[in-house]
């Protein structure tokens, strides 16, 4: 089982469902490790859907995601990490509004509908997060997570293409050189 946070719920960090799993493994039960997720993870710690610039606007927003990257990969082990979801996220033109619509909160809605491939019209620093993931040694599943919903009703194959490129451009992005 792979426990993953989720940026608008309870264990929304990387930091807060790695706590949780190592809390449950010592208690146990091993078949349980984690979910990580670029665009749980940006959408938690850097951007912001209810701000007009789209962006956490803590005066040390950079600084903070550099910390907390370099501590996801000095600290979680590559075998704790059952799955990799790879998204980006729309900058919305309008931010959303900072109430509970339909019982899901603002990072909720935005996750439901603005995150399309990296490179497709996003701006989280996804290839941070990617890079600070692979730097823990882990080289398990990568999966493309989209809700985009620019892309309903494209053509099935031609959009598996693109998430391909995708995928190979985030990787190559992330290759130290």
């Amino acid at each position: 089982m792979a426990y993953e946070n989720w940026c608008w719920g309870h264990a929304s960090t990387w930091f807060d469902v790695y706590n949780i799993v190592k809390d449950v493994r010592e208690g146990g039960k091993d078949n349980i490790g984690l979910c990580l997720d670029s665009f749980q993870t940006a959408g938690s710690e850097w951007a912001d859907p209810t701000s007009r610039n789209g962006l956490n606007n803590e005066e040390e927003r950079d600084a903070k995601l550099d910390q907390s990257m370099e501590e996801l990969a000095m600290t979680v082990p590559k075998e704790m990490i059952y799955f990799f979801q790879v998204s980006d996220a729309y900058k919305l033109d309008e931010p959303l509004e900072d109430e509970v619509i339909d019982g899901l909160r603002p990072r909720g809605r935005w996750s439901h509908d603005y995150r399309p491939l990296p490179y497709d019209g996003g701006y989280l620093p996804v290839a941070k997060v990617t890079k600070a993931i692979l730097k823990t040694g882990f080289r398990g599943s990568f999966s493309v997570e989209v809700f985009d919903g620019k892309k309903r009703g494209a053509a099935h194959e031609e959009y598996a293409k693109q998430a391909k490129e995708s995928l190979e451009k985030l990787l190559e992005e992330c290759v130290d050189k």
